[in-house]
């Protein structure tokens, strides 16, 4: 399909640097199509406030805003928080949303009968993957347009001066254009002094962090809070039944304010090159830690020791935009399974950026203090012999080997 025949394209929408320039991009320089705008409402709240207006104003036909808050927290991040995947520590806030919104763009793009879907992703990202291996999914022969693959821009800064010359409003300056991606789960900040490791982020900056504040501004008095789950899944924050997207949005808030969830990395992206970057994940090293908690009393651990290795490559595949694969399916089934006996409640305390375990109970415990107890107990000490001289059975005949003593 040549340019000029595709009359009718679908953008991935936010509102932010790339997206904003690129409306009038593509009309410039793919013979006018019509742009029909399309934002997924990944729970990013005030950065959908004026995004239709916005839309319109630079060219687009229209805007779809898509509800994909509750799709995105039961759907992808329970599920990857039953299985306890990081990636390099990384709790993947921008990997989890972006299957998710671009198989909102497939449905638009068949409703609105659309020749292309277009993204903002830069060719040295892991986004245009992410994107793109969820369009491959549900709709294979939609022709993909990245237009950083294809025009001639080359930085932040020429981006502005495109949006400049062609009257496209910014929220952002030279200055303080970090790229970022935000959703209910996390916010991410790339770029500026960032790109240098050597740089400490201005966390104590006006501005810079926007879900939390930096622990050295954290209260002096530490913030409790009680978490219930039921075979694994949050049902509960402090005593109070809610849907799992309103326990994250509390948890946000709870460790926000308490400085929880700032974390500086380097990471190893997709395309091969390092990139440092800072998340800001409040609520969810929060949910993170109180599974972890409850899952140290509650499963086995042979479980527990297979989970956290197939948490790796459970992790790999997010991170890789395999959302929509049957592996990911199969090692979903497998951490669903694993979380048939983790019940119970877990009580943590945040202080100054820290999460420190106050307690946990569970009616499906594996703990029995009677077992292990300091004190007398119906446990036989002398039955470690036998196991001891078994399990050292290999030992104690290489030894006697070594000596000429077989």
């Amino acid at each position: 399909m040549s340019k000029k025949e595709i009359k009718k394209i679908v953008l991935a929408y936010s509102g932010g640097l790339d997206t904003s320039i690129i409306i009038p991009w593509l009309k410039e320089n793919y013979d006018d199509p019509e742009i029909i705008a399309v934002a997924g409402n990944v729970g990013q709240a005030d950065e959908l406030e004026g995004l239709e207006e916005k839309a319109i104003k630079t060219g687009a036909s229209k805007l779809y805003v898509m509800d994909l808050v509750d799709e995105l927290v039961d759907d992808v991040i329970i599920p990857s928080m039953m299985m306890g995947a990081k990636y390099e520590d990384y709790l993947l806030g921008t990997a989890f949303a972006r299957p998710i919104i671009a198989k909102s763009l497939v449905e638009i793009a068949k409703k609105e009968n659309a020749d292309a879907i277009a993204h903002g992703c830069t060719g040295k990202g892991n986004d245009q993957i992410r994107f793109e291996l969820a369009i491959k999914r549900f709709a294979p022969e939609m022709k993909i347009i990245a237009p950083w693959r294809e025009w001639d821009i080359k930085s932040r800064d020429e981006e502005i001066d495109y949006a400049e010359a062609h009257n496209v409003p910014l929220k952002v300056s030279r200055e303080t254009s970090y790229s970022k991606d935000k959703n209910l789960w996390h916010l991410s900040h790339e770029g500026l002094d960032l790109e240098d490791p050597a740089n400490e982020p201005q966390y104590d900056k006006p501005g810079f962090l926007e879900m939390c504040v930096s622990p050295a501004a954290a209260p002096d008095e530490a913030t409790y809070l009680t978490l219930d789950f039921e075979k694994g899944w949050p049902v509960a924050l402090d005593g109070e039944k809610m849907k799992a997207s309103d326990i994250v949005r509390k948890l946000n808030e709870l460790g926000g304010k308490n400085g929880i969830g700032i974390l500086d990395i380097v990471e190893n992206r997709m395309t091969g090159m390092k990139d440092r970057g800072v998340y800001e994940t409040p609520g969810g090293a929060i949910l993170y830690r109180a599974h972890e908690v409850l899952e140290m009393i509650t499963v086995d651990k042979d479980t527990a020791h297979m989970k956290s290795k197939l948490a790796v490559d459970f992790a790999d595949l997010v991170y890789n935009g395999k959302w929509f694969t049957p592996l990911r399916e199969a090692l979903q089934a497998f951490a669903e399974k694993t979380q048939e006996h983790v019940t119970g409640q877990v009580k943590l305390k945040l202080y100054k950026g820290n999460i420190i375990t106050a307690g946990v109970t569970s009616p499906e415990t594996l703990y029995s203090e009677k077992i292990v107890t300091f004190q007398a107990s119906d446990y036989n000490q002398a039955d470690a012999t036998g196991f001891i001289n078994l399990w050292g059975l290999p030992d104690t005949v290489l030894a006697l080997r070594d000596q000429g003593k077989l």
